[in-house]
C-alpha cells in the first residue's frame, strides 16, 4: 500500500497545520506542555511506568507524544522496556517531522534518534530501541484498530478536531479502544466535546471532564474499571 502523507501548512515557518483538516498538529502555546499536561500527567504517567508498560494513540502525527514519553521514560529510569503503538492514517515526511520537533530543544537528541530510522519505521512498520519498541499502524483505524492484537495500560487520544475529524471519535472506534484497553487502564484526550465523552461512556469507560491545556477550558480522562468492565 503506497502511503500517503499529508499535505501541511506552516504558521510562522514553525507550527504546522493540516490542510486536509484545518487543524494544528500540537498547541499554539507550547506543544510539548500541552502533551505533559493531557497525557503524562492526565493518565498519571510515569509513576505507572513498568517493564511491559504499554501506550496505545490514535494520530501519530509529528511523533510529539511518543518522544515526550520517551524522555520521561528514561528521566525516571525506568528498567526493562515500554511498548508505543500508534494508529496513523497519514504518517508525517521526515523533513516536516523534524521540522516540527525542533521546536522542542529538550527533544532534540530524542527526534534525532527517530529520525534516523524514520524511513526504515514506514518500510518495516516498527522499530526495536533500547528501551522501546515503536510500532506504527498506517491506515483507517476503524479498521486496524478492530484487528490489533494487543491490550494496552493506557491510551492517547490524539486525533485532528472531533468537528473535522468525526472519524476518529466514533461509537464504533472507541468501542474498539475500549476492548483493546486492560482492566484498571486509562485513555485521555484534550477534546471534551459531548458526542466524545457520550462515545466513551457507552463504550463502558468511566469518564470524568478534567481542567484542559491553555485556553481549553475543559478535557477528558477515562477508565475501564472492572466493576464496569464487558
Amino acid at each position: 500500500m503506497q502511503t500517503v502523507f499529508p499535505d501541511l501548512v506552516w504558521r510562522d515557518g514553525r507550527l504546522p497545520l493540516s490542510r486536509r483538516f484545518d487543524d494544528p498538529y500540537f498547541s499554539f502555546e507550547n506543544g510539548f506542555d500541552e502533551t505533559k499536561h493531557v497525557f503524562l500527567d492526565a493518565n498519571k504517567i510515569p509513576e505507572r511506568f513498568c517493564d511491559g508498560f504499554t501506550i496505545a494513540e490514535l494520530g501519530f502525527g509529528t511523533g510529539l507524544n511518543f518522544l515526550t514519553t520517551l524522555l520521561e521514560w528514561r528521566r525516571f529510569g525506568t528498567k526493562g522496556r515500554f511498548y508505543f503503538t500508534s494508529f496513523e492514517a497519514y504518517p508525517i515526511r521526515k523533513e516536516d517531522m523534524m521540522r516540527a520537533l525542533a521546536n522542542f530543544e529538550i527533544l532534540t537528541p530524542f527526534a534525532e534518534e527517530l529520525g534516523k530510522k524514520w524511513n526504515l519505521l514506514l518500510q518495516q512498520g516498527y522499530l526495536v530501541m533500547p528501551d522501546v519498541t515503536l510500532t506504527l499502524i498506517i491506515g483507517d483505524a476503524r479498521k486496524t484498530v478492530p484487528v490489533w492484537r494487543s491490550y494496552a495500560d493506557c491510551w492517547y487520544l490524539d486525533g485532528f478536531s472531533p468537528i473535522k475529524n468525526p472519524e476518529l471519535w466514533g461509537a464504533a472506534l472507541l468501542e474498539q479502544v475500549y476492548r483493546h484497553t486492560k482492566v484498571g487502564g486509562t485513555a485521555s484526550t484534550y477534546t471534551a466535546a459531548g458526542f466524545v465523552r457520550k462515545n466513551l461512556k457507552q463504550a463502558g469507560f468511566y469518564v470524568e471532564r478534567i481542567s484542559g491545556y491553555a485556553r481549553k477550558r475543559h478535557m477528558t480522562i477515562a477508565k475501564k474499571n472492572a466493576n464496569h468492565a464487558k
